[in-house]
């Protein structure tokens, strides 16, 4: 069987179709003992996450009802009763958070490695699995929103990469409208603006590329009162330099992850007076 808490709770057996899992009181104990898969729940937080601070005084036996009920539906997976609590066990079945997990790091070594192909691959494979917010049926519950907090920051680190391994392909110009939406969503988050700078700057868009590090800093500036990482002022000292226009045949080390040119080719001619 395989779990879904990349999105909604949702679970599908090997042949892929796809289980009915219920309302969303029984989703959302499926998820509290996903998070935890293999670990003891305690009964006490499972009531209260499921019916809140002050539940009613059958709020123990209403739980018990609903493991029972999950015990009907996903007849292949092992739910123990423990003392402390209630554990699922997951066995040979698998979650896609955990698929992701796996995945988006073998693409991140394949980065590392010099493999943009595989990487891309590899991180392509890891974001399609997602379907929508980490564990939404259970954002709020206090014991799901480290791991949800976790997971949102792997994707968007995911993401990221699958990039910077799109570009170490050539692929800048598709990545340039992406990048620009992330840096959109994410104002404060530095890395998609390197990106976005290495990308504007292959497609010869050098000036844009400029002003996408001067709004970013004054940003940085007036709201946290910091400055860009030592990585992107590289970055942007590069693109200042004559080479960086479009046209040189040189390309800073900043600026692109592919080896040096012979020294016959290291230099561009200086900037025409205007």
């Amino acid at each position: 069987m395989r779990f879904g808490i990349l999105g909604t709770t949702r679970a599908w057996r090997a042949d892929g179709r796809e289980v009915i899992i219920g309302g969303p009181a029984l989703r959302t104990l499926l998820a509290l003992l996903l998070v935890r898969a293999g670990e003891a729940v305690s009964v006490d937080s499972l009531v209260e996450e499921l019916y809140g601070e002050r539940p009613s005084l059958d709020a123990g036996h209403a739980l018990q009802s609903q493991i029972s009920r999950l015990r009907r539906t996903l007849a292949e997976v092992t739910i123990d009763s423990l003392p402390s609590g209630y554990r699922l066990l997951t066995g040979d079945h698998k979650i896609d958070a955990t698929e992701f997990e796996r995945l988006s790091e073998e693409g991140r070594q394949a980065l590392g490695e010099g493999d943009p192909r595989r990487a891309a691959a590899l991180l392509g494979a890891a974001l399609v699995l997602w379907r929508g917010a980490a564990l939404a049926d259970v954002a709020d519950a206090p014991s799901a929103r480290a791991m949800a907090s976790r997971l949102e920051e792997r994707r968007s680190a995911a993401v990221e990469d699958r990039i910077e391994a799109e570009l170490r392909l050539g692929e800048h110009l598709a990545a340039v409208a992406e990048l620009r939406e992330l840096v959109t969503r994410n104002p404060l988050r530095e890395r998609p603006h390197g990106l976005l700078m290495r990308a504007l700057v292959a497609s010869g868009e050098t000036a844009e590329a400029l002003a996408t590090f001067a709004a970013f800093r004054q940003r940085l500036v007036e709201e946290l009162g910091a400055e860009p990482s030592a990585e992107l002022a590289a970055v942007h000292l590069a693109l200042l330099r004559p080479e960086a226009r479009p046209g040189c045949r040189r390309r800073s080390p900043a600026l692109s992850d592919g080896p040096m040119t012979s020294p016959r080719s290291r230099s561009c001619s200086p900037a025409p007076d205007s």
